[in-house]
């Protein structure tokens, strides 16, 4: 998984940019990370469903009883 996920985040992220500090670096790829492939991307292992939707899909049953 990791593997999955480290190429995932070169070829979205890392190799269309050219960072001028490692700093404008970091902050790119946390936002990567934390606005689009935590809550938005796809994933396989879900159905290609996001984790967004994945996380409130399980919660509405609870939340209806």
């Amino acid at each position: 998984m990791a593997e999955s996920f480290f190429a995932a985040l070169k070829n979205e992220c890392v190799y269309r940019t050219i960072y001028s500090t490692k700093d404008t670096a970091r902050q790119d790829i946390i936002r990567y990370i934390e606005g689009f492939y935590n809550s938005r991307r796809r994933h396989s292992a879900i159905g290609y469903r996001s984790p967004n939707d994945v996380h409130y899909s399980y919660r509405q049953p609870a939340i209806a009883a």
